[in-house]
């Protein structure tokens, strides 16, 4: 899997860059590299890259972040979140035929074994306070948080949140900020196990992060009211390409993904089961860490699996653009966006309206 790191933000005032491959591959000056432990691994001083080395740009190594992180710098708040997956909802519409499940917009749909449970609070919802399960002999770590005034009566939206490359779950809870549009979602933000020289991330060797992935739900799902019919997943870097992993494997349970500079690297093959995701996709034009040719071709795979034409026609946030006949209710919106690897400052507002439409 070719190398890269990513541990960024939003492109005003977090975007980072990174290195696919060696070091020697990147020409002097082309731009910093900033890593979750603060360290600026690639790119030359005096780099235009925000993400440079002695950048004024809040995520820059030797900035003034009090938590010492490069690449942390002004990440967002995150918070809690709802989605569920599985069959159609009542009052839902535009549902594909024969596949049974996602309903339309505002459909609910069937709720998880822990509706009506007394578990009416997180035991892990706070940052440093993290849950474990034992997944074919490896302990995984990672959160879950709960809408403010959670009732175990009501089922709600559940959104995964995927940290990048050489990033954490303590990360993740706070770059993406869908909890201010979402308050009514519970959040799972889990962490991924080393990767290689950049840290953790999402391998997914011989599938480890989908069934970490699928105990997650089932342990959330037991616990907690969730609504079956909307789970959804977001991710960047990494994180993205877990969360195109998860359409490719689990389109049976994820309502939406939504990946940002993402490509098929945690799931190469990405051969489906069936029926299809929605995506909210982003990627820099600019971005040397994923190469764009990389992200339009995980795009592809899901506009092929949702039987999507090529004609787009533009929707807000600009430059975003949405294909048309795709199958109902599995629409896919791509926004190339003049940037670097990094998250659109356009991001979190665009993926909460995103996800509200289910």
């Amino acid at each position: 899997m070719p190398a890269l790191w990513a541990c960024g933000g939003e492109q005003s005032s977090t975007a980072s860059g990174g290195s696919a491959g060696a070091p020697s591959s990147v020409a002097a000056g082309q731009g910093g590299v900033v890593n979750a432990g603060g360290a600026a691994t690639f790119g030359g001083a005096g780099s235009s890259n925000p993400s440079s080395a002695g950048s004024s740009n809040p995520s820059s190594a030797g900035s003034s972040n009090p938590s010492g992180q490069a690449g942390l710098g002004s990440v967002p708040a995150a918070g809690s979140g709802s989605t569920g997956v599985g069959g159609s909802g009542a009052g839902g519409a535009g549902m594909t035929a024969g596949s049974g499940n996602s309903p339309g917009a505002g459909g609910a749909g069937p709720t998880s074994s822990g509706c009506g449970s007394t578990n009416t609070t997180s035991a892990c919802g706070a940052k440093g306070t993290t849950c474990s399960l034992n997944v074919s002999g490896t302990d995984r770590q990672y959160y879950v948080q709960l809408p403010k005034d959670y009732n175990a009566s009501k089922p709600y939206r559940l959104i995964f949140q995927f940290h990048p490359w050489g990033g954490s779950a303590d990360q993740a809870l706070t770059m993406y900020r869908l909890n201010t549009g979402l308050p009514d979602s519970i959040f799972v933000t889990p962490q991924g196990l080393d990767a290689g020289s950049n840290g953790p991330g999402w391998a997914n060797t011989n599938g480890q992060d989908i069934a970490f992935t699928k105990a997650m739900l089932a342990d959330v799902k037991g616990k907690y009211c969730v609504d079956t019919a909307r789970i959804f997943s977001v991710g960047f870097s990494y994180g993205g390409m877990m969360s195109f992993a998860l359409g490719c494997e689990m389109s049976d349970t994820f309502r939406a993904i939504a990946p940002m500079s993402g490509a098929l690297y945690s799931d190469p093959n990405c051969k489906g089961t069936g029926p299809h995701v929605a995506m909210w996709g982003s990627h820099g034009m600019s971005d040397t860490v994923v190469p764009i040719e990389n992200g339009r071709a995980a795009r592809d795979k899901i506009l092929q699996e949702n039987h999507c034409g090529t004609t787009t026609t533009p929707v807000d946030p600009s430059p975003c653009v949405k294909y048309q006949g795709c199958d109902p209710g599995y629409d896919v919106t791509w926004c190339e966006w003049d940037g670097p690897h990094g998250i659109p400052s356009f991001g979190s507002t665009a993926i909460t309206a995103f996800f509200k439409q289910f």
